[in-house]
């Protein structure tokens, strides 16, 4: 397993933080266990196309310096930094507690999706196997299901998604926002290469899995020129749609991509800012319901001309992955970004 540097941003959560004043420690995987009662979160945004999803794991390996989940790691008392990528939580019983809520006579076979704020195929699922065994209690109730990854491992269970589109509807979204393998490796530092990807649709149409292909987030002055190569590889290894969404970064998230982004590509850090301020009325950021995922203006006008004119070149079938108009009132609970089980960070981790 690689190793790499302890890097966080201050915890809002916390009353304390430390700094390093020498070259912060080696840290490497730890796993902790969540034994909550349950594993379905509702979704209330208009940002996101779905209602239910399912997290069997908290944290990512990939490592991804944009990822907006990396807010979440900080209601467990840790980082959004390096510990979002080492300290990884996983829900052993989320098969059964899935089984247990499609049990219910109030559920209504609605469509999950897999996952909200991890990836549900990053490399521990190889171990613990709780999406592949999610998948099949859909199958057990034939409730339709959509996975979102960037993680080469859903090939491995090409069968199970072939057979539960054929019983109830199931569909994939390979997550592609580079083209250029080392611009990739300095943002997605342990995410597949965007081959790899391809590689990923390939596999899965030849199996009869219904497949698109989500570039999210364009990162404007930087990824925005990569989207026909995108489209046009996607295209070629079988996919039927495409989607995107801007970068979206929220407090915590916004100084661990700054942060990668000039000490990995600083010759470009400048003009990234500069263009992401264009496309959100000189901010970094806009929270709003509606607006946290899309941009405006010019240079986003163009950006979005252009994917639709690679789209329809290769053609894909272009989807909005947000509504256009933010609901009248805000949400009175937020589960998909809040806490809702029993965990203690300082419970004992499962893996070294």
């Amino acid at each position: 397993m690689q190793l790499r540097r302890v890097d966080n941003p201050p915890n809002p959560y916390l009353s304390q933080h430390a700094e390093w004043i020498e070259p912060p420690p080696l840290a490497q995987i730890e796993v902790y266990e969540d034994r909550s009662e349950s594993i379905l979160s509702r979704n209330d945004s208009p940002d996101l196309p779905y209602t239910w999803s399912v997290n069997p794991y908290r944290g990512c390996q990939h490592a991804c310096s944009y990822c907006y989940a990396r807010r979440t790691h900080e209601y467990l008392g840790y980082g959004a930094g390096t510990d979002f990528d080492t300290k990884l939580v996983v829900k052993p019983d989320a098969p059964e507690l899935l089984a247990r809520a499609f049990s219910k006579r109030s559920w209504q076979r609605e469509r999950v999706n897999f996952s909200g704020v991890t990836d549900c195929y990053q490399p521990i699922e190889a171990t613990f196997e709780l999406t592949r065994r999610c998948l099949q209690v859909c199958m057990t109730f034939r409730n339709p299901a959509t996975v979102v990854t960037k993680g080469f491992l859903v090939v491995r269970d090409a069968d199970v998604l072939a057979g539960l589109n054929e019983a109830a509807g199931a569909s994939v979204e390979v997550s592609i926002p580079f083209a250029n393998p080392a611009t990739c490796k300095a943002i997605e530092p342990q995410a597949p290469p965007p081959e790899r990807r391809f590689e990923v649709i390939r596999r899965l149409r030849a199996a009869g899995v219904p497949v698109g292909v989500l570039v999210a987030p364009i990162i404007p002055g930087l990824t925005d020129r990569d989207i026909p190569a995108i489209l046009e590889g996607a295209a070629a290894a079988g996919a039927q749609s495409a989607s995107f969404t801007a970068l979206r970064l929220p407090p915590s998230v916004e100084q661990v991509f700054l942060q990668r982004l000039r000490e990995a590509l600083p010759q470009r850090a400048d003009r990234v800012i500069s263009r992401l301020r264009d496309i959100r009325g000189g901010k970094l950021n806009d929270s709003r319901f509606g607006e946290r995922m899309r941009g405006h203006g010019v240079y986003w006008e163009a950006i979005t001309r252009l994917f639709e004119l690679s789209a329809v070149r290769c053609g894909l079938r272009s989807e909005q992955t947000c509504t256009a108009q933010p609901p009248a009132t805000p949400p009175a609970v937020r589960t998909d970004a809040q806490l809702s089980f029993n965990f203690s960070p300082e419970a004992k981790p499962l893996v070294h």
